[in-house]
């Protein structure tokens, strides 16, 4: 009779069991599914051609092909912006995504040009030169690793602090490959010395591993009345690119490497000061 009582009117409890059970197994799959969603993997994506391309810079360096090493890594260099402007779009931050992303600089950006600088003329004073490029490819590992711990701490580049810890490895590897481009300008120049890549790796390297406050461009604000003008410069840089590609990001560099003073003046105490007061 019991029974019949149980069966007529509220469930079983092992009936109840059983149904949540089944309920957290499919949620359980559909969390499986969104995260196989091509959101998901559209930045991931992006960010595996970032090192693609930083892994056959190598290969043309390889053969001494030094134009096509280059363009490969700024190849990187704008599949390393994207990947990260994909992900917030999409809203497909993740853990995985960082460390993803920062594996992958490590190649492009800190691998990638210290074997083309090796193979271009380094090789020239033997094991120095491949001790220098272990140089900067340790750097490159050490500011990636610390910007992992800044980003967990929300101690990295915001809205509100658009500067970065060190020269970040990107910048770095345009920087270093700075004698390689003026020598596509100008083959007869004094640039293709090993001392000058020497040089450039030491500069670039202690920029890295620094405490020194260096201008994001990902988070710099623009006023409204500027945008218009903005988009025009930008609009003159892409022409630039395709018509003086080499000569461009010379210039670029230069004046990016200039910004950096002025990054050290806005940190200085009685400016930051100065600038709460107001």
């Amino acid at each position: 009779m019991f029974r019949g009582l149980v069966r007529g009117g509220a469930p079983e409890p092992d009936r109840i069991t059983r149904r949540r059970r089944a309920r957290q197994i499919v949620a359980a799959r559909l969390e499986q599914l969104e995260d196989l969603s091509l959101s998901k993997l559209v930045p991931s994506t992006i960010t595996l051609m970032a090192l693609a391309s930083g892994i056959t810079a190598i290969r043309f360096a390889m053969i001494s092909e030094w134009t096509t090493a280059v363009a490969l890594i700024v190849a990187a260099m704008i599949f390393d912006m994207l990947d990260g402007r994909a992900a917030r779009l999409l809203g497909a931050d993740s853990r995985f995504g960082a460390q993803l992303d920062s594996l992958a600089d490590l190649v492009s950006f800190g691998v990638a040009p210290g074997i083309i600088l090796y193979m271009w003329t380094l090789n020239q004073i033997g094991d120095r030169g491949w001790i220098a490029s272990l140089v900067f490819c340790a750097a490159s590992a050490i500011r990636l690793a610390r910007f992992n711990v800044e980003a967990l701490r929300d101690e990295g580049a915001t809205k509100g602090n658009p500067y970065f810890t060190g020269l970040p490895t990107p910048a770095a590897a345009c920087m270093v490959l700075l004698p390689l481009l003026v020598w596509f300008q100008f083959p007869d120049a004094f640039v293709s010395e090993p001392w000058v890549s020497v040089l450039f790796i030491a500069v670039t390297s202690v920029l890295m591993v620094s405490r020194l406050p260096t201008p994001s461009i990902k988070y710099m604000k623009l006023q409204r009345q500027h945008r218009f003008a903005a988009i025009l410069v930008f609009a003159a840089l892409g022409a630039a690119l395709i018509a003086w590609p080499w000569g461009t990001m010379t210039i670029g560099l230069v004046i990016y490497v200039c910004t950096i003073p002025f990054a050290i003046f806005a940190h200085h105490p009685r400016y930051v000061a100065r600038r709460a007061a107001r």
